[in-house]
């Protein structure tokens, strides 16, 4: 290796420690957020063994009715690991999904099972909870709304009480694609555009159940907001969210919970944080963010103030309201913990 090409190598190294170094040496005890909802961190709550169960991208996480901590990434040595609360990994499959991207799961009649996209593949997957694959579906051709299989880029799933599957083709045309329990599409809204009813980056999908309700809210991450939708596909209310590029909405109990890619854009790297909403949308504490102001009502750009997380990518909550953070392109870290205090 030459002199000059070795200096700059070494450098780069130096630096990317360096950025390591300063993420996991935040105090452990430190308090985060605003408003009643504050966490401590641990970054070494993962008691996974990299060389054995390594990660590259942690994506996305959900909890079961067992309360294990179920994640997901697109390393296909390992692309399911299975948690206890306390970091043990209780178990581990999946080598099929090499752009394994949205995870969900739904109970269906007392039977729970996990619903995959990847981004790769262009494909959506059922399986059941050890990783057997009961459902594929693929890019609807037949719609007419896409010229080439490979425009399909489903991120996230969400599942409706009769089994009807709600897809974001949140990297692909913006659609989000309803189809029956069988993977019969029944009919698509959204996709790209410029009106407040079209969407860019639909990264994610929930039910929102707060408020006795049970709508559709959909990430619009470009444009910083939330988009609440009826089943029909009817635009019902813009959530803004200024400063920050949001990934899927997770509800839990009264509050909505995201992950904050990057803040104030798309263009900021290592930027990123954890925002909470109460059942008002009223963002309430923001974890590793500034504390939420709001001028004659109108929420002022958000942004992050504390370095503890690099590209989070999603949440998971808990049953006793602690918080688990996936994150993209992070140094291949295992999940955070945040635990409530």
């Amino acid at each position: 290796m030459k002199r000059r090409n070795f200096i700059k190598q070494t450098a780069i190294t130096t630096s990317s420690l360096l950025i390591m170094h300063d993420l996991f040496a935040k105090p452990q005890n430190k308090v985060y957020g605003h408003n009643n909802m504050t966490y401590t961190l641990d970054t070494s709550w993962s008691k996974a063994n990299s060389a054995q169960l390594p990660v590259k991208d942690c994506h996305e996480m959900v909890q079961d009715s067992k309360g294990r901590i179920i994640l997901l990434t697109n390393e296909t040595k390992n692309n399911i690991l299975i948690f206890n609360k306390d970091g043990k990994v209780l178990d581990n499959w999946g080598h099929l999904f090499p752009g394994g991207h949205g995870l969900s799961v739904h109970n269906e009649n007392g039977t729970e099972f996990l619903y995959i996209t990847d981004t790769s593949k262009h494909q959506v997957y059922k399986t059941t909870m050890d990783g057997k694959v009961l459902l594929t579906i693929n890019a609807p051709m037949d719609a007419g709304i896409y010229s080439k299989p490979e425009e399909f880029v489903p991120t996230e799933t969400v599942v409706d009480k009769n089994g009807d599957i709600f897809i974001a083709d949140g990297y692909g045309a913006q659609y989000i694609l309803h189809y029956d329990k069988q993977g019969k599409l029944i009919k698509y809204f959204g996709g790209r555009g410029e009106g407040d009813a079209h969407l860019d980056n639909a990264h994610g999908i929930c039910f929102d159940t707060r408020n006795n309700k049970r709508t559709l809210l959909i990430t619009d991450r470009t444009r910083n907001c939330f988009k609440r939708f009826n089943k029909k596909g009817e635009l019902l209310e813009v959530i803004k969210l200024p400063g920050a590029c949001v990934c899927r909405p997770v509800i839990h109990g009264d509050y909505l919970y995201a992950a904050i890619f990057r803040s104030p854009n798309s263009s900021a790297s290592g930027t990123g944080f954890v925002t909470i909403l109460d059942k008002h949308n009223k963002v309430v504490s923001n974890i590793g963010g500034n504390e939420p102001l709001y001028v004659n009502g109108i929420l002022q750009p958000m942004r992050q103030t504390d370095k503890i997380f690099v590209h989070p990518h999603d949440v998971c909550v808990d049953r006793d309201e602690n918080m688990y953070v996936a994150q993209w392109a992070s140094g291949k870290v295992y999940p955070y913990k945040l635990t409530r205090v």
